[in-house]
C-alpha cells in the first residue's frame, strides 16, 4: 500500500485561474482588504522611510508614484494570499519585495529576532525611499517603526513611545498589543545612561518583560505609584 503524500501545497497558486480567484477573494475578505481599501494607516516616520497597513496592488502604484522603492513586509513569510500577491505586484511594478524577519504583535519575540531586523534595516538604507508594513500597521509596524527610529535614526526614546504607539495608529497600550510598546517602556526606566542597543544587548529578555508588563497594566510591583 502507497503511503499518501502528505506535502501540503501552496494555499493558493497563482499559476491556475482557480488559484488567482481563490487568493483574491480571501485576500479581500478573511485578509479584510476590503476594509483597507477605505482605511489607510500610512505615515513618514523619517525621511524617505514609511510606515503602513497591509497595501494592495492599487496602493502599491500609488507607492511607487511618491518614488518609493523597496516594500518590507514585517508579516509571516507564509504562502498565502497576502504575500503571494503582493510579491506578484511588486514584481510587476519593479519595486523591491523584502520578505521580514517578521514580527509579533502579542508576544515578545527573542532577542535575535530583533537585532535580526536591525541588520535588515542597515541593508536597507541604501534602498530607500521605502515602506515597512504588516497587517493593519498598528503593532507590528509599530514595533518596527520604532526599532528603525531608535537604532537607524538615533532618535530619542522617549519621543519614539509618544509618537509610534498611539490610538491614531490604532495601537492600544492597555491591549494584550501593548507588550510591544512596554520594551520601550522598560527600557526608560531601566536605562541608567546606556544607549538602547546596550539594554537590548544585556537586559532585554521577553519573559521577564512580559511579567513586568502585566504589573504596570495591574498598577502592580515597580509600577504600583505609576500609570
Amino acid at each position: 500500500m502507497s503511503q499518501a503524500n502528505t506535502t501540503r501545497p501552496p494555499d493558493h497558486d497563482l499559476g491556475t485561474l482557480r488559484g488567482r480567484i481563490g487568493a483574491r477573494l480571501h485576500f479581500l475578505f478573511i485578509d479584510h482588504q476590503l476594509l483597507r481599501l477605505f482605511w489607510r494607516n500610512t505615515h513618514e516616520i523619517a525621511p524617505g522611510v514609511w510606515r503602513s497597513n497591509q497595501p494592495g496592488p492599487a496602493r502599491l502604484r500609488r507607492f511607487r508614484a511618491r518614488g518609493i522603492r523597496t516594500v518590507l513586509t514585517l508579516r509571516a513569510d507564509l504562502p498565502r494570499s497576502y504575500t503571494l500577491l503582493e510579491a506578484r505586484a511588486c514584481a510587476r511594478l519593479g519595486l523591491r519585495f523584502v520578505r521580514g524577519p517578521s514580527l509579533a504583535a502579542r508576544v515578545l519575540l527573542p532577542r535575535d529576532r530583533l537585532l535580526a531586523l536591525e541588520a535588515r534595516f542597515r541593508e536597507l538604507q541604501d534602498a530607500k525611499p521605502l515602506v515597512m508594513h504588516c497587517k493593519s500597521g498598528a503593532d507590528r509596524t509599530g514595533l518596527g517603526a520604532a526599532l528603525w527610529l531608535v537604532l537607524i535614526e538615533g532618535r530619542d526614546v522617549q519621543e519614539v513611545l509618544d509618537t509610534q504607539f498611539t490610538r491614531a495608529r490604532i495601537h492600544f497600550p492597555r491591549s494584550r498589543a501593548g507588550v510591544v510598546s512596554h520594551i520601550f517602556r522598560a527600557y526608560l526606566r531601566e536605562a541608567e545612561g546606556r544607549d538602547f542597543r546596550s539594554w537590548l544587548l544585556t537586559d532585554y529578555d521577553p519573559d521577564r518583560l512580559t511579567a513586568d508588563f502585566a504589573d504596570w497594566r495591574d498598577g502592580r510591583g515597580r509600577w504600583a505609584t505609576r500609570r
